[in-house]
């Protein structure tokens, strides 16, 4: 686990009234995720028809990152997956679990459309495709 600062929030008070929708939050010593974390926990979610996580199966496309928001584009080995929306919301769930990730944005895309030569050859090995 990365040691991340704490978070503080502030509350003005003006006049002995706390202005309730006057709430600033500072990160102090507060470091973002990588790219590198993100795709290391979505290694958790795995597809449970072929038994491989969706990064070593190349199902994710793209991972970017604004500040304490994450925002991945990934894909499905085929538009009818049946456990398609269980993996989206696995994917989100890992990634809002790390430290430092306030909210993760997890869109589902068909293009490039996918194909066994986005696996990695882990992937390939394990599933005997090399």
């Amino acid at each position: 686990m990365n040691s991340y600062g704490q978070k503080r929030a502030y509350v003005f008070q003006f006049a002995n009234t706390t202005v309730k929708y006057l709430l600033i939050l500072f990160y102090e010593g507060l470091e973002m995720v990588t790219e590198e974390e993100v795709l290391e926990e979505m290694k958790q979610v795995s597809d449970p028809e072929i038994g491989m996580d969706v990064v070593n199966l190349g199902l994710v496309y793209e991972v970017k990152i604004d500040n304490d928001r994450v925002y991945i584009k990934m894909t499905m080995t085929a538009p009818t997956c049946p456990v398609t929306p269980w993996i989206l919301s696995e994917a989100q769930r890992v990634v809002e679990n790390l430290e430092g990730v306030e909210a993760a944005d997890v869109e589902l895309v068909w293009e490039p459309p996918w194909n066994p030569e986005l696996m990695s050859d882990e992937a390939k090995e394990a599933l005997n495709m090399m």
